[in-house]
């Protein structure tokens, strides 16, 4: 198949093709192949190659929606048996780590029929929100070489904007699906805590605060695959009550009309970019055409506070996770960042009552979300602050690294301290991103949809934020939005031009 007519398809489309025998899973393949091996070298979105594991399951009888279809797994926590699994993390790389066992969740995507041929690139235990780990170097956006492609699901944003594949897996635990997808013009939804498993090591991340899922092109595609994986597995701690129908048939119903609140200002009173206050306005416009109520509203939450406790939440996750790390390889603090050190020792440094108000005031902020939607069906924002920065342009400071881990060594006589320290982190790293982590915290579903694109021809998508289990409620607005304002042809500069 040539490329030119590869691209014309979102997924589900391609596995139709299969299906009625117009091309075979083989063919898909070479096309994918042929696509990364001419702009990968400029995207940096596959780091880990799976060739001759897609080329042998194309040679199986494939079942499912997405049978024969081209798709990439992300460098973190989508372990797939026998291959290298890094987590963006050059300890790990140098380690040549393989897994034992599938996740979970890629048993559920090859359920699917889905053909995996490589692994994307993601930040050192995806805790940033762009992609430039040391271990691998930096994603490039396809709108725009010079530009980030987001974090931490950089690499599979990149890809799937660039055409190389039309889905590919996604993660999100503080915006890591909806911020790419803002920055690379793609649709990124996050399913409500506890929707798709984490299994079979976790029950659950970051009390439910990160969830897996995929980025698209199309909305159908993210919901019949998100129709093939929700559901609870042994090891859930949250199980939710199955959508009434399928997601993939909301994508098709109108919705009724809708009460949406909207805010544009930022909930940690940092600056937000004209064109994301653009991208809001002209889509309210927009919803008000198609028969919803729209208004300026916003849920009564202390955002400083709630960056705050985020950033109290994350330090200690890390500090975990980079002891388990350590455990597992058998090594000390080489080949792990800077920036990761710093992050672990201050959550070393974090007492567990400090832990523990952090997470007992989240609770208390998903109440007052709860009482915002008793008002409005769904809260709409920017998904991102600012449009795409440049490759580097959100990189620590090494005195800054050496400034926290400094401080954190300070310990329990300086909570005072520390706390300042934490806020100042907070505004510092989410004044890019500080829409995102709301969804998260309170373990709601939300979704980045690409309606807006700057002067300068650089995506901005915004976000929708709705009440616990109203994943149905997101699909049918967005496919009424999809059908109102098309983006699926649209495609980057790198896509095409390179074919």
């Amino acid at each position: 198949m040539e490329y030119g007519e590869y691209v014309r398809y979102d997924g589900l489309g391609l596995a139709d093709l299969v299906r009625r025998r117009e091309v075979s899973a083989g063919e898909l393949l070479e096309t994918a192949l042929a696509r990364a091996a001419a702009v990968n070298p400029a995207l940096n979105a596959i780091v880990i190659p799976m060739t001759e594991v897609a080329r042998h399951r194309t040679r199986d009888a494939l079942h499912g929606p997405f049978a024969g279809v081209p798709f990439l797994l992300k460098d973190l926590l989508q372990d797939y048996a026998g291959v290298p699994s890094t987590s963006g993390s050059r300890a790990f790389k140098d380690a040549n780590y393989r897994p034992a066992v599938h996740a979970e969740i890629v048993k559920r995507w090859l359920s699917t029929g889905v053909v995996i041929f490589g692994r994307t690139n993601s930040p050192e235990f995806g805790s940033k929100a762009v992609t430039e780990p040391l271990a691998w170097g930096p994603t490039r956006n396809p709108w725009n070489l010079a530009h980030v492609s987001g974090g931490s699901s950089g690499g599979s944003a990149s890809a799937v904007a660039a055409g190389i594949v039309p889905v590919a897996g996604a993660s999100d635990g503080g915006g890591s699906i909806r911020i790419p997808a803002s920055y690379c013009g793609l649709f990124g939804f996050k399913p409500g805590r506890g929707r798709t498993p984490w299994g079979p090591d976790l029950g659950e991340q970051m009390h439910g605060a990160a969830m897996t899922h995929v980025l698209t092109r199309s909305v159908r595609d993210s919901a019949a695959m998100l129709d093939a994986t929700h559901g609870p597995e042994p090891a859930s701690l949250y199980v939710l009550a199955p959508p009434a129908g399928s997601y993939l048939a909301d994508v098709t119903r109108e919705p009724e009309p809708l009460r949406i609140g909207f805010m544009t200002r930022s909930p940690i009173d940092t600056p937000v970019h004209p064109e994301a206050i653009d991208a809001v306005e002209r889509t309210a416009s927009l919803l008000d055409s198609l028969g919803h109520h729209v208004e300026a509203a916003a849920p009564a939450i202390d955002g400083h506070q709630l960056a705050r406790d985020f950033m109290t939440i994350w330090f200690a996750v890390t500090a975990h996770v980079l002891g388990q790390a350590q455990t597992l390889l058998g090594c000390g603090s080489h080949g792990f960042e800077p920036d990761t050190l710093s992050l672990a020792a201050m959550g070393r440094a974090t007492r567990a009552d400090e832990y523990y108000g952090a997470y007992e005031r989240v609770n208390r902020v998903a109440r007052q979300l709860g009482e915002f939607h008793q008002r409005f069906d769904l809260l709409l924002t920017p998904t991102v602050a600012h449009p795409p920065p440049h490759i580097g342009e959100v990189a620590t400071p090494a005195w800054r690294g050496m400034a926290l881990r400094l401080l954190a060594a300070l310990g329990q006589a300086r909570p005072v301290l520390r706390s300042g320290v934490v806020h100042d982190i907070a505004l510092r790293n989410l004044r890019w991103v500080p829409f995102t982590q709301l969804a998260n915290m309170t373990g709601v579903p939300a979704m980045s949809m690409p309606l807006h694109w700057t002067a300068d021809g650089l995506p901005m998508g915004v976000q929708f934020i709705a009440p616990a289990g109203a994943e149905s409620m997101l699909f049918r607005l967005a496919g009424q939005l999809e059908r109102a304002r098309p983006w699926f042809d649209r495609l980057p500069e790198v896509a095409s031009s390179v074919g």
